[in-house]
């Protein structure tokens, strides 16, 4: 079963929720304090991490920075405030996903399902990609650039994979948002950029990433020496 780890103070949650991702071959553990689910995450494998916003003593967008110092695992927020602004900075500190409270089990699912999707998908194919200043290692899912390692989130890691599997291809925002799907549409379609900017400045000092003014995205970067990308 895939291993997922709710952080979330409310403790009437973790019980009804974990039976019904039970059913979906999810097996829930809990933390309701933010100083115990890192701890956890240090200490014990998971895929996936569902972190509520509203925690003790640090809020969810404070820890959701301190997991992403340690980890790439994806992250999906849950929270009852639900604005849209909110949910950005969310994705914009490497969440991969936000739903808010109240929410359907079933909705949650679906979001995981996704988010873990998305990760198969995209490494299937020829295991690496190599360009003139960058290295995409698709079986340890990392990213080189000039002989250093990337540290990228699972969405800004899949996200590149994406673009780099087919350089020279235009990809329009609703190519990204098909891509990234079980995000609300209307959010990441301002969210689309902010993905973008967040990888072109962890991928410094390569430009590999261009704006199609009009038509979206495109990934132009010549192959390393004896390779083919």
């Amino acid at each position: 079963m895939t291993r997922v780890l709710i952080i979330d103070d409310d403790e009437r949650l973790a019980a009804p929720l974990g039976d019904f991702l039970a059913r979906h071959n999810l097996q829930l553990s809990s933390a309701t304090h933010p100083d115990e689910g890192l701890k956890m995450l240090q200490d014990e494998d998971f895929e996936l991490v569902i972190l509520d916003v509203m925690l003790p003593d640090r809020n969810g967008f404070e820890l959701c920075k301190a997991i992403r110092r340690q980890s790439d695992i994806p992250i999906v927020m849950l929270s009852a405030r639900g604005e849209v602004d909110d949910r950005l900075v969310g994705l914009e500190l490497g969440a991969d996903d936000y739903i808010a409270k109240p929410f359907e089990p079933r909705e949650l699912v679906v979001r995981i399902q996704n988010i873990l999707k998305r990760s198969e998908s995209v490494s299937s194919g020829s295991q690496i990609l190599a360009y003139e200043n960058m290295i995409i290692d698709k079986t340890l899912q990392q990213v080189s650039v000039g002989g250093n390692i990337v540290k990228l989130t699972s969405n800004e890691y899949q996200l590149l994979l994406m673009l780099a599997s087919s350089p020279g291809r235009k990809f329009s925002r609703d190519d990204i948002l098909n891509f990234l799907k079980g995000t609300e549409v209307e959010l990441y379609s301002r969210a689309v950029d902010i993905q973008i900017s967040r990888l072109r400045q962890k991928l410094k000092p390569t430009d590999y990433i261009k704006t199609i003014w009009g038509a979206g995205y495109q990934f132009v970067a010549p192959a390393a020496e004896g390779e083919s990308s």
